[in-house]
């Protein structure tokens, strides 16, 4: 695959991973179980990692596999509306950094046939290549909730434009 496509995908998942991450780190305590739509904040985010973490399963829906911490009743976490524990900020910090590892395993493998390739999640018709960058669009959206949330309660949050800028 064009290196320099894989560079420019990787850079855009670093910096909505990071500004997702800012998200998480800037939350303070008594918003944690803030209301975005009609979900908790830090519910918010765990579904947000769950897709991602999802879509960076080389081989689809049929290889993933739940992680035994993040998804302690397996698919029935990933697949419910609700999972079946709340997580804690160090717990999706932690869920965050596993997809970031993710992310850099899953772009090195990736070459031209198989962004070309369609995606193997059946309910995603498109590219492997279209699929990366509507996961990316997944995670801003997202953050973007989770942000002006946190702006409402008076924070300050920044705008990544690429790659992985540490607060």
């Amino acid at each position: 695959m064009n290196d320099h496509f894989k560079n420019v995908l990787s850079a855009q998942y670093e910096a909505t991973l990071c500004m997702l991450n800012d998200c998480i780190v800037k939350c303070p305590a008594e918003h944690w179980e803030g209301v975005i739509a009609k979900y908790p904040f830090w519910q918010v985010v765990y579904h947000t990692l769950c897709c991602t973490d999802i879509y960076l399963t080389p081989g689809g829906e049929a290889a993933f596999k739940p992680h035994p911490v993040f998804h302690p009743k397996g698919m029935e976490d990933i697949r419910g509306e609700y999972p079946s524990r709340r997580f804690s900020r160090e717990e999706l910090l932690a869920y965050l950094a596993f997809c970031r590892e993710k992310m850099a395993s899953t772009m090195a493998q990736e070459t031209q046939a198989s962004m070309e390739a369609p995606t193997k999640f059946p309910w995603l018709t498109m590219s492997q290549s279209e699929m990366h960058i509507y996961n990316i669009r997944h995670v801003q959206h997202h953050a973007g909730q989770l942000g002006a949330f946190l702006r409402r309660q008076g924070g300050e949050l920044r705008w990544v434009k690429r790659g992985w800028v540490p607060l």
